[in-house]
């Protein structure tokens, strides 16, 4: 029973909180709505399922969310500078090449990724705001909208992404050579190393896929709302990492599944969309998502102490 728990507590969870509201709101268990919530959640979710590589990796990327930012206004700036189409790629590449940089920086002067990224966040956010002139860049295009608002039947285009991009993450942890030396680096490295994995690798890597998850998910919001803003994304790092704690990945690395991930931020969005049908009081919905979090931590310490 403990392993059911430990292993699915976050489902079991979900289920249960899905119950309540359904009881609760007749407007909550329908399509529309599941839909939507899917729909909204879709920037953390990309950003929280690469982010479990890295964790898992041993890592903590604290500068997400001004990668999102500065992917945000450069999707924005070449969409309406040089053309729509490539906006929405320019911001997906400039994410990995910040992440890519996040990644050198740890490896090459050994700095801890915590105090590297928390840096790399406050320059990120500084050339976002450069890069919009200390304003809000207006895209007005179908062609860039489409990414953010364009529908493929009842389902969002960003929706369809994210399903894409969370199941290339799953087979890169389950499937590949990189995902065991990924667990390989977040449980040992020092046994890794004399295994003759070239761990520095390992790290720029999922660095880097973190990098490209926040540059889509930003490009993903700048289409949607039509306004690149250098202020975009900021806290979203705290909020993707723990939608990874919570769905029990740990955060000691070496253990951790991307679907996990996605659950804990199924259960974030679960508890935020539940508490605005009901009207209930905002600070409600902090204080219950704290609390969350609180225990998932508590659970994550207490099975490494084991």
């Amino acid at each position: 029973m403990r392993n059911i728990l430990q292993k699915y507590g976050i489902v079991i969870l979900s289920v249960v909180l899905v119950v309540i509201l359904t009881a609760a709101s007749d407007a909550f268990l329908t399509p529309r709505n599941i839909l939507n919530i899917l729909n909204q959640a879709a920037p953390l979710a990309l950003i929280a399922s690469a982010l479990t590589l890295a964790i898992i990796a041993g890592n903590f990327d604290l500068s997400a969310g001004s990668i999102f930012g500065v992917a945000s206004v450069s999707a924005a700036a070449v969409a309406v500078n040089i053309d729509p189409a490539l906006g929405l790629v320019a911001g997906s590449a400039v994410g990995l090449l910040l992440g890519v940089a996040n990644g050198l920086i740890v490896t090459g002067f050994s700095v801890h990724p915590f105090l590297a990224t928390i840096a790399t966040g406050v320059v990120y956010r500084g050339l976002a705001i450069l890069i919009a002139g200390g304003g809000l860049i207006p895209v007005r295009s179908e062609v860039f909208n489409w990414l953010g608002r364009g529908r493929i039947g009842m389902v969002h285009v960003a929706i369809v992404v994210l399903a894409l991009f969370c199941a290339s993450m799953m087979f890169l942890l389950n499937g590949t050579t990189f995902g065991r030396r990924v667990r390989a680096v977040g449980g040992n490295e020092e046994a890794a190393i004399l295994s003759g994995v070239r761990t520095d690798l390992i790290k720029i890597a999922t660095f880097a896929l973190t990098g490209l998850a926040a540059g889509l998910a930003g490009t993903i919001a700048v289409s949607r709302i039509g306004v690149g803003q250098p202020t975009a994304g900021a806290g979203m790092e705290l909020d993707a990492i723990a939608a990874v704690i919570i769905g029990g990945t740990s955060i000691y690395g070496g253990a951790g599944a991307v679907w996990r991930s996605l659950a804990g931020v199924l259960l974030l969005a679960l508890i935020g969309n539940g508490f605005n049908i009901l009207n209930v009081d905002p600070f409600l919905k902090d204080l219950t998502t704290g609390l969350v979090i609180l225990v998932a931590v508590g659970l994550s310490a207490r099975r490494r102490a084991r």
